[in-house]
């Protein structure tokens, strides 16, 4: 399933890359941006146990220590169990050798060993509230209820409190990621001007550098469908394509058939680089005009009938982008105040403002704990990107005057308001943001790579017994 290739596999597939010479591994946006590898990095040669005398074949239990970062143990279980749901998932990574794999597998465990330990003591902690908001998101992104995404998990053979951990290490690792690198990195403008100017002339010679509006109508498929289910919701994506190209509003066919959160929206994903669009998504619409019907286009989720909103390359003086117009209440993490504390807080404030009792600008004056306060939680219109993904990702599921319910974020906990939303082309000044934004994002990849060797080479690192398979 996507979610466990998420959040498990692919730091083990970085570390297979970076075997052979490729860059460190960034997962995408939302919650599977949040498991970023560092590179691969062997045991120390000076390290390697000293050969032992040739000894007759002991049977042994399947659970010991094969090593120890900073005396806190990684187990044999610890190595397989990751090796197990690598292979369950990624074909790929049949290819690799089982014993290569194993050792690439136990030295990304010993990485984030070490950044585990390192988020504890710096203090940061995610709690129940944030890895529960974790969870959903997760279940929103594979387009399925919170209830069959654990059946899912259950059915995977792996138990809810270890996914759940698995949730919560991940965060962490964002957290301490956001606190020991992106603080530190800065684009200057001659370098945000740079970076413009050579996407300029890649946009020429490479059409995956425009940016894409598209709108969806999803008809869902039920995992483990019957072929008559199949052909039934394929038969149902065919007449909507049909009745989409025969000129009826494709916003109304959203809201009355699909099956995806967006619909709100009228099924509008919203102006953006067609790398952070799914690839099927941007291959079906290659040829497509704008205004055109696509498909409809089989995922894992079901049958997608597209439609072409917009297109313009990247870099170039006419740019759009989807903007949104937003402001939000923001309740900082304060020890004196528990996260549960503050999402209930937010969230009697949305019942008032739903109920008409308060005003959603007074409240923010009044209670929010950032800069936009004083405009009443105004935030402007902001550009795709420019917010942190759990924020942007509550974000782009409003509509203009829905309110969201409280999102867990690094900074804190927010209510979200979308007042408006509209295509505008990027001034000068503003293409040069989206440019800082991109490159700060490339270098802060880079930085990471480098601070993730740094605190590997801090740590100790005994190596005992070698893994095995039972």
């Amino acid at each position: 399933m996507k979610y466990i290739r998420s959040i498990i596999t692919l730091g083990c597939l970085a570390a297979i890359a970076a075997s052979s010479g490729a860059q460190g591994y960034r997962a995408g946006s939302g919650i599977t941006d949040i498991m970023r590898a560092g590179p691969r990095l062997g045991p120390p040669a000076a390290r390697a146990p000293a050969a032992a005398p040739a000894a007759a074949p002991v049977q042994r239990s399947a659970e010991f220590i094969v090593a120890l970062v900073n005396s806190e143990p990684i187990t044999n279980t610890d190595v397989q169990t990751r090796v197990s749901r690598l292979i369950k998932e990624n074909p790929d990574a049949e290819r690799v050798p089982r014993s290569e794999l194993t050792r690439l597998v136990l030295e990304r465990l010993i990485t984030e060993r070490a950044q585990l330990q390192l988020a504890k003591e710096a203090g940061l902690k995610v709690d129940e509230v944030a890895i529960d908001q974790a969870e959903q998101t997760v279940a929103r992104q594979n387009e399925i209820s919170l209830v069959e995404l654990r059946r899912r998990v259950a059915a995977e053979g792996i138990a809810l409190q270890d996914f759940r951990n698995d949730l919560r290490d991940q965060l962490l690792l964002t957290r301490l990621r956001d606190r020991e690198v992106e603080s530190k990195v800065k684009i200057s403008d001659a370098e945000a001007d740079e970076y413009l100017r050579d996407q300029r002339n890649l946009a020429v010679k490479n059409a995956a550098l425009e940016n894409l509006n598209l709108a969806q109508v999803l008809v869902a498929v039920p995992e483990n469908a019957t072929d008559a289910q199949v052909a039934a919701a394929q038969k149902k994506a065919q007449d909507l394509a049909q009745r989409a190209r025969s000129g009826e509003d494709f916003a109304k066919l959203v809201r009355e058939n699909s099956d995806s959160p967006d619909r709100a929206n009228g099924g509008a994903i919203g102006m953006r680089s067609a790398d952070r669009y799914p690839s099927l998504f941007v291959e079906a619409t290659q040829s497509t005009a704008v205004n055109g019907i696509a498909g409809p286009v089989r995922s894992s989720a079901g049958f997608h009938v597209l439609k072409v909103l917009a297109k313009a390359q990247i870099g170039s003086g006419d740019a759009t982008v989807t903007q949104t117009q937003v402001r939000h209440i923001l309740l900082l993490n304060d020890p004196k105040r528990t996260t549960a504390q503050a999402v209930a807080q937010l969230a009697e404030f949305k019942r008032r403002v739903q109920a008409g009792t308060a005003d959603f600008a007074g409240l923010a004056r009044d209670n929010s704990q950032d800069a936009s306060a004083k405009a009443g939680g105004d935030l402007g219109w902001s550009r795709p990107g420019q917010f942190v993904p759990e924020f942007e990702e509550a974000m782009d599921r409003l509509a203009p005057g829905q309110i969201s319910d409280p999102v867990v974020s690094r900074f804190g906990v927010h209510l979200i308001q979308v007042v408006g939303r509209r295509d505008a082309k990027l001034s000068q000044s503003e293409q040069r943001e989206a440019a800082r934004a991109a490159l700060r994002e490339q270098r802060v990849d880079e930085a990471f790579t480098t601070w993730v060797q740094e605190v590997r080479a801090r740590a100790y690192v005994e190596y005992r017994d070698p893994p095995q398979s039972s």
